[in-house]
Order: structure tokens, then sequence, then C-alpha cells
């Protein structure tokens, strides 16, 4: 299957398009390199060393004689060249992570705030309107977040992207519709996500865009099989306040002996997902992909859902880190529960990996071993969700 990933220089696209490669399909990576610019903007880089776009291909290339091309264009900007791209290639599918991943850069202030917005809605948009301009019947694959439906208490079972309502009718006879089911983002970036639904829905319905939108959690877990062949091809590895996810930041903090950042009460729920089954949904998606007249089939790409202070308690019974209750700087309740379906995620004979010691240790190695890039003025969280 010849493929484009969008966005494929980053933590998550970059494996799955190693992945996607190494099960043999044609993979071309489109990047305009923006997550290395955003880390000289905040002076923070990856703890693990990123080689350059041209060294990660040479790398693949020497370790399984295949070549993966890239192309720098900046999708959310460059109509024309995305375009060009795609009445060139002709791709039998797309794999679109390019956007902004951040909730906590999304909120830094208002120029964060206009880049996610400007950036994710513009390169989603761009790339539905690429492929029927240019009548392809291509397969969309979109990273989504958990986070489009809030972190509030549902108090029931969130079903995958659709809330089967009945509602009264013009005749006595109730009226039984499928609706997506009512977003509640708690951030820009997370809002970005909502609109996308919306994106594709209409695209869908209008053109017929055939689309699959994983609704992920959050990501842990830094290698895969493929990044771990050679250190040019070694994945992201983000610690700080803005770009680290949860519980790679206690993995490193715990490493570094840096105490464990628990934000407000630590009794909010959250969903997560290892990167190895990130990039092995991925590539289910691309193998079953939506008939033609089928509606946009949505995910909840979830492994298991945990209170982060939970986290931060078996990280430190694991390593001996103390745990420090900082300032949330979120506007959310101290306390939620959140409860998913995701009958979809586990009925494909897909065996998730979950939080595992021996894993989370391979990560706090990986995190030892480049303890020296870590600066610590960059793990504390500093973007707030609250006006001055």
């Amino acid at each position: 299957m010849k493929i484009l990933v969008f966005g494929g220089d980053g933590f998550c696209g970059w494996p799955a398009a190693l992945h996607l490669s190494a099960r043999g399909h044609d993979v071309t990576i489109v990047d305009n390199l923006s997550r290395r610019r955003i880390d000289r903007e905040l002076d923070s880089q990856s703890l693990t060393p990123i080689a350059s776009m041209d060294d990660r291909i040479a790398a693949w290339r020497d370790v399984t004689g295949t070549t993966v091309p890239f192309h720098n264009i900046d999708i959310a900007q460059d109509f024309d060249a995305l375009t060009d791209l795609l009445a060139t290639q002709r791709p039998h599918a797309v794999v679109h992570f390019a956007e902004q991943r951040s909730a906590p850069y999304s909120m830094l202030g208002p120029a964060e705030k206009r880049y996610t917005v400007s950036n994710n809605l513009n390169a989603t948009h761009n790339l539905l309107a690429a492929i029927v301009s240019t009548g392809l019947d291509c397969h969309v694959v979109h990273l989504g977040s958990i986070g489009v439906y809030g972190y509030g208490t549902a108090r029931m079972k969130i079903p995958e992207g659709y809330l089967n309502i009945t509602a009264a009718g013009d005749s006595e006879e109730p009226v039984n519709r499928d609706i997506l089911y009512p977003a509640d983002p708690d951030s820009i970036y997370h809002m970005t996500k909502a609109q996308d639904q919306l994106l594709f829905t209409f695209y869908n319905k209008n053109d017929g865009v055939r689309i699959t939108d994983l609704h992920q959690g959050i990501v842990w877990g830094t290698q895969t099989e493929e990044t771990k062949r050679d250190i040019r091809l070694i994945n992201r590895f983000d610690y700080d306040g803005v770009y680290g996810t949860v519980l790679n930041r206690f993995l490193m903090q715990a490493a570094i002996g840096y105490p464990l950042s628990v934000h407000g009460s630590g009794r909010q729920t959250r969903a997560f997902i290892h990167i190895r089954d990130t990039v092995r949904c991925i590539a289910h998606a691309l193998d079953h992909a939506p008939e033609q007249g089928d509606r946009v089939s949505i995910y909840n790409q979830v492994a298991e859902t945990h209170r982060v202070l939970d986290l931060a308690n078996m990280v430190s019974t694991m390593t001996g880190a103390d745990i420090e209750h900082v300032p949330s700087p979120r506007n959310e309740p101290d306390e939620n529960e959140l409860s998913l379906t995701n009958d979809q995620f586990f009925g494909h004979a897909l065996q998730p990996i979950t939080l595992d010691q021996g894993l989370m240790e391979e990560i706090r190695n990986l995190a030892s071993t480049y303890a020296a890039n870590c600066n610590r003025d960059k793990i504390p969280s500093t973007p707030t969700w609250r006006s001055a």
C-alpha cells in the first residue's frame, strides 16, 4: 500500500512511519519540521538525541535497505504543494499527524493559541480539500484525542464517537439517531481536535471521503522495535512541562532524583496507551478501512485508565522517588472519573501493552542514560489555563 505520513518527524509520526515501512508498505514522510522549531523556541530539547531528517532516513536505509522519501511541506500553508504531491503520488491512504500536539503549548499565550488553531485546522482542512480536488479515493487515518470528550465525570461509559439519542419527533413516534458525542474540550489543542471531527463529518457526507479518526489516550513509552535498531532512529523523549506526557515525566524525574510533580490533588483520571500500541493501531486502521459510503469510523484508542496520583505512587514504589504536589495549571475539577468504551480497540485481537514494571524500568534506564541532557529548569509546567 502506498501511504503518505503527514507529520512523520514527530513523536508518534516517526515510529509509525518506520513501523509501516517495516510491514512492507511504500511510505513517504511529509513534515515541515515545526516540532524541531518549537524545541528551539522553548529552548528545551528531547532528552534523547534526535538525528537530522537526512540522517534518520539514511539510518533506516542502512538497517533495512529501504528508502523512505521525505518532503518538507507545510500542509497548513502550502496548499498547492500538497495538492501536487497527492496528484503525483496518488496514495492509497494518508496518515495525518500534522498537528501541534501539546495542550499546555496551546495554552502558553495568544501566539501559541493562534498558531495551534491556524496550523491544526488549516492542516486538516487543506488535506481534505486537496484529496477531493485531486479526485482520490484515499483513506484518511487521523490521530485524534480522547480529550475531545473533556475530563469531567460523564457518569456513563463514553461511546466510540457516536451517541445514540431518542428525541420527540413531529409525530407521536420518537426519533432515534446517532450524533457525535458532545465535545467538551479543555484546551485550545483539544478544541481543534473537536473541530476536526466536524470537518471529517462534512467531507465524509458531502464528498465520500473515507476516514478513520483515532481518539487516542496519553502516550507513554518512547521506543518501538523499529526505533531501537539504530541510535540515529531513536524516538523523542519529551520530559519538559510543556510537551512531556505525565508518565514519561515521572520516570525521567525519578531517574535524576527530582520529586515527582503531581498537579493538584492527583485524583484526575487519564487514559493511556503505549507508543508501540499506537503504531500497531495505525497499521490496524489502515488494514480495516471503511467502505465507500460508510460514516467516519471512530475508535477510542485506549488501553487503560489511571489516576495521576496512582501513577506517581507506582513510580515512587518502584524507584523510591519522592512525590511533590504542586498547583494545577489547568482549569478542571480536582477529581474526575473516566470510563470509555473501547470495543474496537480490543475487538480485533489487539492485545495492548499495559503498565508493566519491566517496561517502566526500560524507560527509566533510557532516561538515566541521557540524564546529562536534562535541563532541570524546564521540568516545571509553566503554561496556565487561568487568566492573570
